[in-house]
């Protein structure tokens, strides 16, 4: 892993390095009304402030924070500003899922599209919508900051708590409803894997931060219906579609198979991720005193397994493939940064778990690609979306919107397994340790 002049992609000395480049490069994201939306050399761009990229760069600023990285503290704060100010419906509860550009129209007919059309993008005729994945994402950023003692972030996360606790929770499904109206008054007919997963990842973090382990056991019972459920039902692929009483929709927009967040097919990076999110359950349930289930184990690794042979230059090229159809055909052949940054943590993950040295094998050879073809030593930050041939691309993710999967993956390694990153990096409990008070 490494040569006589610097250390080799994966090293802990390669991974600092990364770790303190992609912080200054997401520095430069700050806009009066929270985080924008980078474009590829790293300029923000004329968007809406959408309330995922915010949540997600105050979640990576709060890690810094943890890390000692010099001005984190500030750029944290300014997010969760942002999150308790201009995204935050003050009227009615709940987040934005993008800063109204004009606040003063929220009491009449304020239309916009959903952020899910990819990024926030004021207009076309939709109603402005409060959906998991901000929440998910708002949760996360607020437990991140608490743990790392930010002034206002246990309010903003117990606020945060509440509100998918009565909105977005449904205890008979064990899973959380995909998003309603501004109003509260009507919720979406679609129910989402993707908001869903993500919810686990906020929910453990948000037992780290409070000390509840009420939301570990929440992260499992959504892992149980997706994971252990359908995708063990559907030979480890996972439909990410679903009616509102969880009937699975394989063919959901099978004519639109590159939507940014609602994609046809089997989206290899989500069962790496997943996977990874497993490992991090059982770290939780274990450490409060939980039983963790023996399938938590076996299901990501059969989703880690299943996702490499199926994914992986599945066209004959290197790389993962974005989606593959349901006879493992490759559909989008573009490769994401986030797949691959998914994949190292993975393969860390469950080599750490294990103890079993083949993943390490897979997670040099992850960071050996990330290295050679993601990583813009020109512009900075990495190349979120590359086409088959390896050039750079914006099809589905133009820009570099944010660093989360990337600046989390240059993390993992180095701080250990828990329920969150935070929580690996306070050492515990957030709220054990007055990080949450």
């Amino acid at each position: 892993m490494t040569t006589s002049h610097r250390p080799g992609p994966g090293h802990p000395e390669w991974l600092r390095a990364e770790e303190e480049r992609l912080y200054f490069f997401a520095a430069g994201s700050v806009v009066p009304d929270g985080f924008g939306w980078l474009d590829a050399r790293g300029r923000v761009e004329e968007r809406p402030t959408a309330a995922w990229i915010t949540a997600r760069m105050t979640h990576v600023f709060s890690l810094a924070h943890l890390r000692g990285a010099e001005g984190a503290a500030a750029l944290a704060d300014h997010g969760l500003a942002a999150l308790a100010g201009p995204l935050r419906d003050a009227e009615l509860g709940g987040w934005f899922d993008a800063v109204p550009s004009d606040p003063t129209a929220l009491s009449g007919p304020a239309l916009w599209e959903c952020s899910h059309d990819g990024g926030g993008r004021a207009g076309a005729g939709q109603e402005l919508r409060k959906s998991a994945y901000e929440h998910a994402f708002v949760v996360l950023a607020a437990a991140s900051a608490a743990v790392a003692g930010r002034p206002g972030a246990a309010d903003l996360l117990a606020e945060a708590l509440g509100v998918v606790e009565e909105r977005f929770w449904e205890d008979s499904a064990g899973a959380v409803r995909e998003s309603w109206d501004r109003g509260w008054t009507a919720t979406e007919d679609y129910r989402g894997a993707n908001s869903n997963m993500h919810c686990v990842e906020a929910f453990l973090a948000a037992a780290d931060a409070t000390g509840d382990a009420r939301w570990a056991r929440r992260a499992l019972a959504i892992a149980e219906r997706l994971v252990h459920g359908v995708a063990a039902e559907y030979d480890w692929r996972l439909p990410e579609h679903f009616t509102s009483d969880w009937k699975a929709l394989p063919e959901h927009h099978r004519e639109q198979p590159d939507h940014p967040f609602r994609p046809f097919g089997s989206t290899t990076g989500h069962l790496l991720e997943w996977a990874r999110l497993l490992v991090h359950l059982e770290a939780s349930l274990t450490g409060a005193g939980e039983e963790a289930p023996a399938w938590l184990r076996a299901d990501a690794v059969a989703l880690f397994g299943h996702a490499v042979r199926r994914g992986w230059a599945a066209d004959g090229r290197e790389g993962f493939v974005y989606t593959l159809d349901w006879d493992d055909s490759p559909v989008v052949r573009e490769r994401m940064h986030w797949v691959v940054a998914e994949a190292a943590m993975a393969a860390w993950a469950l080599g750490e778990a294990t103890g079993d040295g083949a993943y390490g094998r897979d997670y040099d050879r992850w960071w050996t690609y990330a290295d050679r073809h993601h990583i813009d030593r020109e512009h900075g930050g990495w190349h979120h979306e590359l086409d088959p041939d390896h050039r750079p691309a914006g099809s589905v993710w133009p820009g570099k919107p944010d660093v989360y999967h990337a600046y989390q993956a240059v993390l993992l390694p180095r701080i250990g397994l828990a329920g969150s990153l935070a929580g690996a990096l306070a050492g515990g409990s957030g709220a054990q340790r007055g990080g949450a008070a």
